[in-house]
């Protein structure tokens, strides 16, 4: 007869490291390998708050991109409903970028990149008051994003992703962009 209680030690910890923006981190999972592959621990309240990060995700949203050089961004969603989110890539690689928006934050304007891959497991936490945005740098690449508030249109706001304040270095120029993201404004400094 199985019995039931609690497992009295924990997993190797998640790595969680501080980027150069205010606020945004970057997740190493707690990856274990045998022979039948992997299993990794992407997110846990208790260590996310253990570093100061408080998140609880209300939806989770997966975006699949074909081809590589396919840009999505910047995106952010407008108060009183601003959004955190934890973003991992679950197959391909992608360039990412957080960009503070926070007029009152002290990396406010800066922007941090991380580069995500299914091989390194590697996620990103973005703040609320940061816009988001990436760029695939493989075919079929796809990302999750745990996201901490209900998505609403209305709010949903965005930067032109090549907008000459910020001085983005993106790897190449994009292959795939929609119209709405090509056609969003500087942000107003």
């Amino acid at each position: 007869m199985a019995r039931r209680g609690r497992i009295a030690r924990r997993g190797r910890p998640l790595i969680v490291r501080a980027g150069t923006v205010d606020g945004v981190y970057v997740i190493e999972p707690e990856r274990r390998v045998d022979e039948r592959g992997s299993f990794e621990r992407m997110y846990c309240r208790r260590e996310y708050a253990e570093h100061g990060i408080s998140f609880e995700p209300l939806q989770i949203s997966l975006s699949s991109n074909a081809r590589r050089g396919t840009l999505r961004g910047l995106h952010y969603q407008a108060e009183p409903h601003e959004e955190a989110k934890v973003v991992s890539c679950t197959r391909g690689s992608a360039f990412d970028v957080a960009v503070d928006l926070r007029p009152g934050s002290p990396t406010y304007g800066r922007w941090e990149i991380v580069e995500l891959s299914r091989g390194n497991g590697r996620a990103v936490f973005v703040p609320e008051g940061c816009a988001h945005g990436f760029q695939t740098l493989e075919d079929d690449t796809d990302l999750l994003y745990l996201i901490s508030e209900f998505y609403d249109p209305e709010l949903q706001r965005g930067v032109r992703w090549d907008d000459p304040g910020l001085e983005i270095e993106w790897p190449e120029e994009p292959t795939v962009m929609s119209e709405r993201d090509r056609d969003f404004p500087d942000f107003q400094w």
